[in-house]
């Protein structure tokens, strides 16, 4: 069996002040962390959190499809690499509801945030609805089809974060985000140019110190996306089991 990195990986999302992120990693134990470190915080952060820590990786949530131009407003992959980013989170579930994002738009970001050596956490979940209609694996193959098209990396983490649970405090029990986990390393290795059995898949929808162990007690899940819970010192550090 293929050992996959572990990652906990916050998304801070648009929460933290600059006295709340220094509070942050100010209260850490670095000795009480398992898994791969990471934080997204605001893009304003990002240089507040680095000069805070050295044992985390720093990235963003978002960026854009150009790293650079007339494009008001946007965040260049180019930049964020530049700053000290390490990784940036395409694809998430409110970047496709709130801000439209299609597939091919996410395809276009990946490309670019790989061409800038960042490590793309690449997000694909289905609705409440796509589910109950029983369309959970027609939807993670049209977005890991269409969203990861021509993409070979090893920088490439996946992130499956079922729409209803985010946010929500209901969680996909273990035998649902196992059995999606699963199909999507299926998925991967039968259709991407990927290493499924080598690519980490971490599991995003209310993660939190209550469930993380059993969740990452299944074979298929390599860790969480985590949004609430990362956002205090104690709790995020609750989710190193």
């Amino acid at each position: 069996m293929t050992e996959r990195t572990k990652y906990i990986v916050g998304n801070w999302k648009m929460n933290q002040n600059t006295q709340d992120v220094i509070a942050f990693f100010d209260a850490i134990d670095s000795t009480k962390l398992r898994h791969e470190a990471w934080i997204a915080p605001q893009a304003i952060h990002i240089p507040i959190c680095l000069q805070n820590t050295d044992d985390f990786k720093i990235g963003a949530q978002n960026c854009a499809t150009e790293n650079s131009g007339a494009f008001t407003g946007e965040i260049s992959p180019a930049s964020l690499k530049d700053i000290g980013a390490e990784f940036v989170i395409i694809g998430h579930s409110e970047r496709r509801s709130i801000f439209k994002e299609a597939d091919q738009t996410l395809n276009k970001k990946t490309k670019l945030a790989l061409e800038n050596d960042l490590f793309v956490i690449f997000c694909i979940g289905e609705t409440l609805e796509e589910r109950e209609a029983g369309k959970v694996e027609e939807v993670l193959a049209t977005q890991l089809a269409q969203g990861l098209a021509g993409v070979s990396s090893e920088k490439i983490i996946i992130a499956y974060e079922p729409v209803w649970a985010i946010g929500t405090g209901v969680t996909a029990s273990p035998e649902q985000a196992q059995e999606a986990h699963a199909f999507i390393r299926q998925y991967i290795n039968e259709n991407l140019s990927l290493d499924g059995e080598k690519t980490s898949i971490l599991y995003g929808g209310s993660v939190k110190p209550a469930n993380v162990e059993d969740l990452l007690s299944c074979k298929d899940i390599d860790g969480g996306l985590v949004g609430g819970a990362a956002l205090k010192a104690d709790s995020y550090l609750g989710l190193h089991v």
